[in-house]
């Protein structure tokens, strides 16, 4: 048993060294580290029921996933192909697209949860 949560703390180790290296890497975790945290700062503001936060941790968590899959492929397809090539161009590309889906998705998620109580807390402190 021992072995085996000592295996698992080291595949826990090796997900945020993944974290991390995206960080370091890769501009685009950064706008959504920023949108992260100002979303997360707004339903804070909002009081948000738990409903919400869940809904909003899934939207959270589905763009940071994609982000992370992108970058994976993009540095396998570079690995296998160092050189330029159409598919290795298109298999980027399609996984570029999969992150700006969900990001638009989740932008949307955001308006909608957001939006409503925002709008009335706005307009509460500028009456």
């Amino acid at each position: 048993m021992c072995k085996f949560i000592k295996l698992r703390l080291q595949s826990f180790s090796y997900a945020f060294q993944g974290w991390k290296h995206a960080l370091r890497n890769e501009p685009n975790t950064w706008i959504h580290a920023t949108i992260t945290t100002l979303v997360i700062l707004v339903a804070l503001w909002l009081h948000l029921p738990p409903r919400d936060w869940a809904v909003l941790a899934l939207a959270i968590g589905i763009v940071w996933s994609a982000e992370f899959f992108n970058t994976a492929i993009e540095n396998t397809v570079d690995l296998a192909c160092p050189e330029e090539h159409p598919l290795a161009k298109t298999s980027k590309d399609v996984s570029a697209a999969g992150v700006l889906i969900t990001a638009l998705t989740s932008a949307l998620v955001g308006i909608l949860i957001l939006g409503p109580p925002l709008l009335g807390k706005l307009t509460a402190v500028l009456n």
